[in-house]
C-alpha cells in the first residue's frame, strides 16, 4: 500500500483542483465553452510535477525510470476516473441540459450522448498523463554521455 500512497493522495487532490476549476468556470457560465479546458492540461501538468518531486524525495535521488513513468501515469489516472466520474454525475444530475449547452458551442446536427462525452475525457486525460510522464520522465533519466558509457560504443 505504501507504493500507491503518493498516487492517490495526489490523484485525489489533482481531481479536486480540475473539480473546483469547473466549478469556478460554472459561477460565470465559461463551464459550456470547451477552450477552457486547456487549463485542465496545466493544472494535471502542476500537480503531476509534485506528484514525481514527492515520490522523488520518497525513494531519494536515485529511482528507477519505469517506477517513476509508473507513479505519474497511476497518478493521472486516478484523478482522470474521479474527475470523469464528477463530470458525468454534474451533466446528468446536478445540470442535465449542461451538454446540450455544450454541444450546441459547435454544431446542433451532432447526436452526442454522455457516453461519448465521458470517454472523450477519459481519453484526454490518460494522453494527458502518458505525455506528461514520458516528458517528466526523460528529465530524470540516466545520461549516456559519461566516459564510461563511452568506453562501449563502436
Amino acid at each position: 500500500m505504501k507504493n500507491l500512497k503518493i498516487p492517490i493522495l495526489y490523484g485525489i487532490i489533482i481531481a479536486v483542483l480540475l473539480i473546483a476549476f469547473f466549478l469556478l468556470l460554472s459561477v460565470f457560465g465559461l463551464h459550456v465553452n470547451p477552450v477552457y479546458s486547456i487549463f485542465n492540461g496545466v493544472i494535471m501538468a502542476v500537480g503531476l510535477w509534485f506528484a514525481l518531486q514527492a515520490y522523488r524525495k520518497d525513494k531519494g535521488n536515485k529511482f528507477k525510470y519505469q517506477k517513476g513513468f509508473s507513479m505519474i501515469f497511476i497518478t493521472g489516472i486516478n484523478a482522470t476516473v474521479i474527475f470523469v466520474i464528477f463530470f458525468g454525475l454534474y451533466a446528468t444530475e446536478f445540470n442535465p441540459g449542461f451538454l446540450d449547452q455544450m454541444i450546441n458551442m459547435w454544431a446542433t446536427f451532432y447526436n452526442t450522448n454522455i457516453g461519448i462525452v465521458l470517454f472523450t475525457i477519459a481519453m484526454m486525460g490518460i494522453s494527458t498523463s502518458v505525455v506528461l510522464a514520458l516528458a517528466y520522465m526523460q528529465l530524470f533519466k540516466d545520461s549516456w554521455n559519461t566516459k564510461e558509457a563511452k568506453k562501449h560504443t563502436f
